[in-house]
């Protein structure tokens, strides 16, 4: 086939190629997800080390410990530390754990990891930091790790999907309480 002209030349062939515009993406990418009580949230794809999904008997309980802690997960010979992140922003929502498995969001900042387990994995997104507003209505518990928020959809369907601060999140003196 290679050896024939027609292919060489591309005479013999009455149509055009297609070509395909790819779209450039505006802004950076980010993790969508919901927390238990079905708020979205968004964490920058750059902090995120894995996402894991694993039973809730794989995550390990540790007494003494803060409340906001589920326990401990093994991930590939490493300790991670798992929170129920509606919590920890100051939901009274507790996370479900009576399901097959439990979406983990591993964040990590110089050396120190941390799971955030969250109700559901929405997927990533381009979002514009440009776009991004104060975030409205939100409590003292929650404030200091947000970014700001970003308004989707249209006027009836109109939602917020809240930025967190990961680093803020991963230095808090709220997991030694």
């Amino acid at each position: 086939m290679v050896g024939n002209p027609d292919f060489l030349t591309g005479t013999g062939q009455e149509q055009e190629p297609e070509l395909q515009e790819l779209e450039t993406p505006e802004g950076e990418l980010y993790l969508r997800f919901f927390v238990s009580t079905g708020d979205e949230f968004a964490l920058p794809a750059t902090g995120i080390r894995r996402i894991i999904e694993h039973p809730p008997d794989r995550i390990t309980a540790v007494p003494n410990v803060s409340p906001l802690l589920l326990g401990t997960l093994n991930e590939q010979g490493r300790v991670i530390w798992v929170a129920d992140l509606g919590q920890f922003l100051g939901y009274t929502t507790q996370l479900k754990t009576d399901r097959t498995e439990i979406p983990v969001i591993a964040v990590e900042d110089q050396g120190t990891m941390l799971g955030l387990a969250v109700n559901q994995i929405v997927g990533t997104d381009w979002m514009d930091l440009e776009s991004l507003t104060l975030a409205q209505s939100t409590s003292d518990t929650m404030a200091p790790f947000l970014k700001g928020e970003w308004v989707i959809g249209e006027d009836s369907s109109q939602r917020a999907v809240r930025l967190l601060d990961h680093i803020a999140v991963l230095r808090s003196a709220r997991w030694a309480a």
